[in-house]
Parts: C-alpha cells; structure tokens; sequence
C-alpha cells in the first residue's frame, strides 16, 4: 500500500491564520456581547471606586486647601500678588498615586483575563480546555496571576529610570543653598545629566520584553512563569517585531484617542470648578477638582475604546507564539507509515503474538 500523504494539521491554537488583525476582530466580533459588557461593568465600577478615592482624598487634602485660601485673603489683605505654593499637594498625589496604580492595574487585568476568556473560545481545543477546567486544572482567565503579573512587572521595570532620575536630580539639578556636586559642562555631568535618558530606554525595552506576560497569566501560567513566557517569546526572531510592530500602533492608538478625549472634556473644568466652589466656598479644591475631571473622563474613555482591543491582540499573538511548528510525530500530527519491506515483515512476523508471518 502506497504512503499516505501528511494531512495539514490546524495548530493547536485555533486562532485563523489570514492575519493578527483580523483574527484580533474576529474575536472582538465573534464575542462582542460579552466583551462590550465586561468593559462597561469594569470601566464603570473602576469609575466610581476612582471618584470615591479622589473624594477620600480631597478630604484628606482639605487642611491644605484651607491654607491655600487663607494665605489667599491675608495677601489680598495687604495688597500682595499671591503665588500659591502646589508643594504639599505634589507630595499627597504621590503618596497616593499606588492607590490609583492598584485601581487602574486591577480593571486592566479584569478586562485581559475576559479577553483571553474569549480567545480561548475560539481555540480547537475549546472542548478540551473546558474538560480540565472541570477537572479542577488552572482555568485559563484567571484575576490573580494576571494582577501579579502587573505587579511583578512594574517592580522591575520603573524602580530603575525612577531611582537614576533622582540621583541625577540631586547631582546636576538646581538646589538654592546646596554646592552643586558635579561641575557643569564637565563631561561627568553631561553623563549623568543625560543617564535618565538612558535608563528610560532600558526600562522600554524592558516593558516590550514583558508585554506578553499578563496574556500568559491569563491562559494559566503562574506569575513567575508567564513573565519567563513573555521574555523567551519576545527574544526571538519572529517575536520581537511582531511584539513590537503591534505595540506601537497600540500605543499611539492609546495616546491619540486619550489626547482626543481630554480635548472634547475641556468645557467640564468651568462646570466643575463652579459647582465644586458654590458646594465648598474653597477656590482652590474647586480648581483642582476642574482640572482633574477632563483627566479623568480621558482616562477612562481611553481605557474603554482601547483596552479590549489591546488585551485581545496580545492575547492572539501570545497564542500564536506559544505554539511551535509540528514536528513529525508530535501529539496531534499524522504520521507518515513506514515502507513496507520484507524484514520489516519480518520482524513483525517476530513480534506477533499469534505468531503469523
């Protein structure tokens, strides 16, 4: 009998071939009911926890505020220009600023965990997938290792251009009553002055190698190991430009649609500030609280239109990477029966039980 030809096997994916993008819409398409309420339910309730800790703290702020307006009359008093100094609410925004960084890390890592639901819906292997979650094995979407992933993320790449910056700072920058440590126009300080640049960079390319990590989080993976997963696939010939070719479009997607947003929510900062001052009688807290509603509005507009379609697409091109090529005789490939010879024949002819030739 004549060898049979290997039939084309489909990878094990599931995810159609004719490109990222359109597989990207196709998922989006396919399951636009649950990927349209999810991003409603998560946007919407990651908004009013974000307005209850901008109330929070306001209040906490509001001794501030009250310095701000009294330094105010005493000056209009003496007939002095008052500058007001925004020092001690630089410091209160960034002692606050992990409380919003947890906000907006956990709705994202919701919405990726209900993207890679979806996308694992469309795999080949959906059935099986559904047996081992029923079986009690990792089910695939998962909040906390994705959450992880966020978190282990960012402690490796921001501490370092955060901690170069601020030696920088403290050896070039101005500082009234402090001799400057470096001489300026010395080629020591033209390097240090110019290393937060440079550990901007590094931290990019950091952030690029760990793109992936919270899609293989979300398909079961432990924190540790999705972001080994997110580094092995980014480092390698087909992953790197197809990681980089599509996180840059995303990115100026992202920034594009947040500057286009906060532009059209400009006229809230008059309506804002006047409803804020007429409740409070503080010029100040009502002129901080109209320069952060645009923000905000830009902030989670952005985060609606773009974040499905980020958290699917890095989900698509995870399942897409993770897959290898089928090697001959891999579980799931047709194999190609062997010739058939006569000592082939005959050491079946040995190896029969019945003892048949």
């Amino acid at each position: 009998m004549p060898p049979q030809p290997d039939h084309p096997v489909p990878p094990t994916s599931g995810i159609p071939q004719p490109g990222l993008v359109a597989a990207t819409f196709a998922v989006l398409r396919r399951h636009r009911g649950a990927l349209a309420g999810a991003t409603v339910r998560i946007v919407g309730v990651s908004g009013l926890a974000g307005l209850l800790v901008t109330t929070a703290i306001f209040a906490l702020a509001w001794p501030v505020f009250t310095r701000m307006r009294n330094q105010r009359i005493w000056y209009h008093q003496v007939e002095d220009p008052y500058l007001h100094d925004p020092s001690d609410l630089v410091l209160v925004a960034l002692g606050t600023l992990p409380l919003f960084l947890l906000l907006l890390g956990t709705g994202g890592a919701a919405l990726q965990a209900v993207c890679s639901r979806a996308v694992v819906a469309e795999s080949a292997e959906s059935a099986t997938t559904a047996r081992k979650n029923r079986s009690g094995d990792p089910v695939p979407g998962r909040l906390r290792p994705v959450l992880s992933v966020y978190a282990l993320r960012g402690l490796i790449v921001w501490p370092l251009p955060l901690l170069v910056a601020f030696v920088a700072d403290r050896l070039t920058g101005y500082h009234l009553d402090t001799p400057e440590p470096l001489e300026r126009g010395s080629w020591p300080h033209t390097l240090v002055e110019t290393s937060p640049a440079v550990a901007v960079f590094v931290a990019v390319l950091l952030r690029l190698a760990l793109t992936l990590a919270p899609a293989a989080a979300a398909a079961g993976l432990g924190p540790r190991a999705a972001l080994r997963r997110s580094w092995s696939l980014t480092w390698t010939r087909a992953g790197a430009p197809r990681v980089l070719a599509l996180a840059l479009p995303l990115a100026a997607l992202t920034a594009g649609v947040f500057r286009l947003v906060v532009q059209f929510a400009l006229p809230l900062r008059p309506l804002v500030r006047s409803l804020v001052e007429q409740a409070t009688g503080n010029f100040f807290a009502a002129y901080y609280a109209g320069v952060l509603a645009p923000v905000v509005v830009g902030v989670l507009v952005t985060a609606a239109v773009t974040l499905p379609v980020t958290c699917t697409a890095f989900a698509v091109l995870h399942d897409r990477l993770r897959v290898p090529a089928p090697l001959h005789g891999a579980p799931g490939t047709r194999r190609t029966p062997p010739p058939d010879t006569p000592a082939l024949r005959r050491v079946r002819g040995r190896n029969d039980p019945d003892g048949r030739p």
